[in-house]
This record gives C-alpha cells, structure tokens and sequence, in this order.
C-alpha cells in the first residue's frame, strides 16, 4: 500500500499552519498529530495533480486526502486524516464521515475556507477565486 498524500494550498498561511502539524517539520518540533499511514504533505502549486486524479481547481477550493486512487476533499479529507491519526481523534473523524455530523462538518469546514482571507493567518491569495490564485493551471 502506498502512503496516502495530503494536498494542501501552499499559498495559504492557515493552510500551511494546519498541514504543518501532520508534515515533516512537525515531527522535527514534536508538536504534531501522529499520523501511522505518514502521509506525503505537499502543495498543491508543487504537485503533479493529474497524476493524483484531481485538479488545481479542486485543490485550490478544499484539502485534499488522497489514498488507494480514491481523493477525499475538505471535511472527508480531515475526517479521513482524524481516522488515521487513531486514538483519541478516530471516534470524531467517524463521527465527521456519517449524517448528521458529515453534514456538520462539511458546513463548518465551508465556513472557515471561505473566510480564510479574513482569520489571522489569512494571506491575500487566499481570498483569490481559484482559477485566480497562483499555481491554478
């Protein structure tokens, strides 16, 4: 089994915080959420998306979890990330993955990644449609 990818938006400051809690620069501070299935963390700018079975447009709009050719996005990407990491984070990433909590989180995960120019952290392009943003092909 190949390890599963998380693609993230790498011009995005909230983004790269969050993704930098599973990645490999986490792991040289500690402060990170242990992962067994150790995922591949990149930038959707620096990925070869076609190859993944996705596009810019998509990886621009929510993060990606891609395992087994199947590209999970946005709150089924964390949830599948949540259920990875096991312990304490499994029962609420299988929580997020059936109705009426998929429903919940999807919403909350929309609500966050719409206003992500406006919270601390936010950078300009993120506010961009996603065909505008840098490294939308």
């Amino acid at each position: 089994m190949e390890r599963p990818i998380l693609v993230y938006d790498g011009d995005c400051g909230i983004c790269t915080k969050a993704v930098r809690l599973v990645g490999d620069t986490a792991k040289a501070d500690g402060r990170r959420l242990r992962v067994p299935a150790d995922p591949e963390v990149v930038a959707f700018q620096d990925a070869d998306l076609a190859a993944l079975g996705t596009t810019a447009e998509r990886a621009a709009y929510e993060v990606l979890w891609i395992e087994d050719g199947r590209v999970h996005g946005g709150a089924q990407a964390v949830a599948r990330l949540l259920i990875e990491a096991g312990g304490c984070w499994r029962p609420l990433g299988l929580l997020g993955r059936v109705p009426p909590f998929r429903w919940a989180a999807h919403g909350l995960y929309r609500l966050i990644a719409n206003n992500r120019h406006r919270l601390p952290g936010g950078t300009p392009a993120c506010a961009l449609p996603a065909a505008e943003r840098p490294g939308a092909r």
